[in-house]
């Protein structure tokens, strides 16, 4: 019997006696927590959760007494071997040898998909959606706040992808605007083709300072406004040298992104919009949406009592564009485009109130998949500094977290066997940084800490990492085990069983995550899982076993390396073998 199906079984039983239809039973039955405890069942049934009326008035009393009565009235039968109530639950517990079977035969079937699989997801409809993450302002280098958005927009795209849904990543980059009138001012004033060439983001960031000390300048004003202009006007020499911005920003990024194993199916800017924002701006005229201020600026009124009370400015005195008239005209492209079901934008959380005018004036230019957009916003990250000082430049801390690995790599005795001590410094550390981004709520803020994320022990990036290559080697050593020769009456210790419950949980944990998009439930769970496993590794050993056991042990943890492989990739870290 497939893993699986046991919530559908569990749910047939209790669909004859509570009369209700198995498929509105299936998501009342989760798959109970591992606990210090050892001995709990596998599955519970919420009584809250399928009792008309029950409402929070019920007391705790009346639940535990409704749970009693419901488990007399249930039977034991040969997937269910002990039936229990606990306080406002029922409790099953499989049959032991059938759930190593089941989970074990399970997780080596469906391999990568494991879990995806599962009868929880299937009644989720497959999806488009557009993934808008990253998104750096070109001519700069890239910046330490712009890791959070894209780490987390690869996870979510990652996610997505593995249940089936299509994904389209867009790096929407600030490639437009007056500050580029200031850093033409700076090129022809500082700059070298040379330096240009060889290192640009470094150049123009140089050049960006240079120029900046004269910003407040009169005539530097009056400059950069003439040099927008002339790009705004699409003057040949002008809009050449932004061009060579833009291309040598976009190629030094990819290789920033080739380290943190991202890619986008698609680049592009606000550039892109500048001609599209006067058609938004003209749309709004014509629904009456656009009104005009003392001042000329143009801006819409999304105040309820429609007295000016809550308003978004979207045109410049001179006619000109702003950022979210831009934004306007890239949402509605996209939608053209690609008709998606859902757009989702990964910013900081000070952008919140951009995301929420910008969906409100879709709604009121009649665009009724405003609803399907969502802003997902994150914390800031403190106290990110490297041996050098404060940071603000992300490929300071990717060669700094990828030496420190280094060094702790090269102080442990294991490393000279490793072939590229580099490459798995570099992904070890990029682990240490995603696990630390990830342990909590997105929204929050957190305090990075060099020492805790470089941890090999406790709840850390590496310790995930640790874990994979240790369970890697025992197959390295042992060779891997053939489902078809295990006797699963072998794995029936405590140890054994806390594994194989804790992998009976994963599909849960991937539906959660699905639907908050949150990836601290699956650091949470991969964390537990490589605990149990580092348990169970020194408790259940497969040297000096006999043969029997030791396949069956082997099995045991080739299913648990599989699953935490598979979760450490949706969360874009890349699984070592040695270290």
């Amino acid at each position: 019997m497939a893993a699986g199906s046991w919530r559908r079984s569990i749910a047939a039983q209790l669909s004859k006696v509570l009369d209700l239809p198995p498929e509105n039973l299936i998501k009342s039955i989760s798959a109970v927590p591992v606990s210090k405890k050892r001995h709990v069942a596998d599955f519970r049934l919420s009584i809250a959760s399928v009792i008309e009326n029950s409402s929070s008035d019920c007391l705790a009393q009346d639940l535990h007494l409704q749970a009693q009565k419901l488990a007399e009235r249930l039977k034991c039968d040969a997937v269910v071997s002990e039936i229990s109530a606990g306080p406002g639950t029922v409790n099953f517990t499989i049959n032991r040898e059938l759930l190593a079977k089941a989970v074990l035969q399970q997780v080596f079937k469906d391999g990568s998909e494991y879990g995806v699989k599962s009868e929880i997801f299937s009644a989720v409809p497959r999806q488009k959606a557009v993934i808008e993450f990253s998104s750096p302002n070109i001519a700069k280098r890239f910046h330490i706040g712009h890791l959070r958005s894209t780490i987390v927009g690869n996870f979510i795209a990652n996610l997505k992808l593995a249940l089936g849904h299509e994904v389209v990543r867009i790096n929407y980059l600030g490639d437009w605007g007056m500050q580029f009138g200031l850093l033409g001012v700076g090129f022809q004033s500082f700059g070298n083709k040379e330096k240009l060439k060889s290192s640009p983001l470094q150049h123009l960031f140089e050049v960006y300072v240079q120029i900046n000390k004269a910003a407040e300048d009169e005539n530097t004003k009056k400059l950069a406004k003439d040099f927008f202009r002339k790009l705004e006007e699409r003057d040949e020499q002008t809009l050449s040298l932004w061009k060579q911005f833009r291309d040598f920003s976009i190629e030094e990024y990819i290789q920033i992104y080739k380290r943190l194993g991202v890619h986008f199916d698609e680049y592009s800017g606000e550039s892109h919009y500048r001609e599209k924002a006067q058609e938004v701006l003209k749309m709004l005229e014509d629904k009456g949406l656009l009104q005009k201020t003392t001042k000329g600026t143009g801006i819409v009124d999304l105040s309820e009592k429609k007295d000016l009370s809550s308003v978004c400015t979207v045109m410049r005195s001179d006619g000109t564009s702003l950022y979210i008239t831009r934004d306007l005209a890239a949402a509605i492209d996209r939608m053209n485009k690609h008709s998606c079901d859902t757009m989702i934008y990964v910013t900081d959380k000070s952008q919140s109130h951009h995301f929420q005018q910008l969906f409100q004036i879709l709604k009121l230019m009649g665009y009724d998949w405003a609803e399907r957009c969502q802003h997902v916003s994150f914390g800031l990250v403190q106290g990110m500094k490297t041996r050098r000082g404060e940071v603000i430049f992300l490929e300071d801390v990717l060669n700094e977290v990828r030496s420190r690995m280094l060094q702790n790599m090269t102080s442990a005795k294991t490393t000279k066997e490793i072939q590229d001590p580099m490459e798995t410094a570099e992904k070890v550390g990029l682990a240490a940084l995603i696990i630390q981004d990830f342990r909590g709520l997105l929204s929050s803020d957190y305090q990075f800490s060099w020492d805790r994320a470089l941890q090999s022990r406790g709840d850390t990036g590496v310790f995930l990492q640790y874990t994979h290559a240790r369970l890697h080697s025992l197959e390295r050593m042992h060779g891997n085990a053939q489902l078809t020769d295990v006797n699963v009456a072998c794995l029936q210790e405590p140890d054994a069983i806390s594994v194989l419950q804790h992998l009976l949980r994963y599909d849960e944990v991937l539906y959660r995550s699905s639907q908050d998009l949150q990836p601290k439930h699956i650091v949470s769970y991969l964390l537990t899982l490589s605990h149990l496993a580092a348990v169970a590794h020194k408790t259940l050993p497969v040297r000096g076993s006999a043969p029997e056991v030791a396949q069956a042990r082997l099995c045991l943890f080739q299913a648990a390396r599989s699953v935490l492989a598979n979760g450490m990739k949706l969360l874009g870290i890349t699984p070592v073998t040695q270290m």
